[in-house]
């Protein structure tokens, strides 16, 4: 069984997980409108990924004897300035992410539920690499800088990222 506050907490991450599905949906619609398909494609598979992370979190909350709660979500931004902001951004928020997900891991430590602890280690390896992901990216934009022709690249290359992930 799993505690009230355990319940609670993954419910939180639940929402979060949820709410970066949509921010990653938002910038996909964003770059595909730009004409950048290699980022809208990028950015379509992780709102999957990030929806599929939601779900394994509702099936080990159910499973655990608790109930997993559907809440309304925050509207994401719908522009995004740059590529460079948008990244920013998405990068910003893996690092918010990963600490709400070391506050989770905290929580059930303090708690002494080892089971949802370990659960939890799935995340935490998920999250180091989402951050690494986001942070080469960024800077290989930094690199490019304002050349459109740079930009141009690396949407093609951004392209075989979505191809190149191993299934999660």
């Amino acid at each position: 069984m799993v505690s009230e506050i355990i319940e609670k907490a993954l419910n939180h991450q639940i929402q979060i997980e949820a709410e970066s599905s949509q921010i990653y949906l938002a910038m996909a619609s964003w770059a595909e409108v730009q004409g950048f398909e290699g980022v809208a494609s990028f950015m379509y598979a992780h709102s999957d990924e990030e929806r599929m992370h939601m779900l394994k979190l509702v099936k080990f909350v159910n499973e655990r004897g608790g109930h997993a709660q559907i809440t309304s979500l925050e509207k994401p931004p719908m522009s995004f300035g740059s590529f460079k902001e948008m990244f920013q951004s998405l990068f910003d928020h893996e690092v918010m992410v990963s600490q709400k997900i070391n506050d989770l891991v905290d929580i059930t430590l303090k708690e002494k539920d080892y089971a949802t602890h370990n659960f939890l280690q799935w995340y935490v390896a998920e999250q180091i690499e989402e951050e690494a992901l986001a942070r080469n990216i960024l800077d290989k934009i930094n690199l490019i800088g304002d050349d459109k022709g740079g930009l141009y690249l690396f949407d093609n290359d951004v392209k075989l990222l979505v191809g190149n992930q191993p299934p999660k």
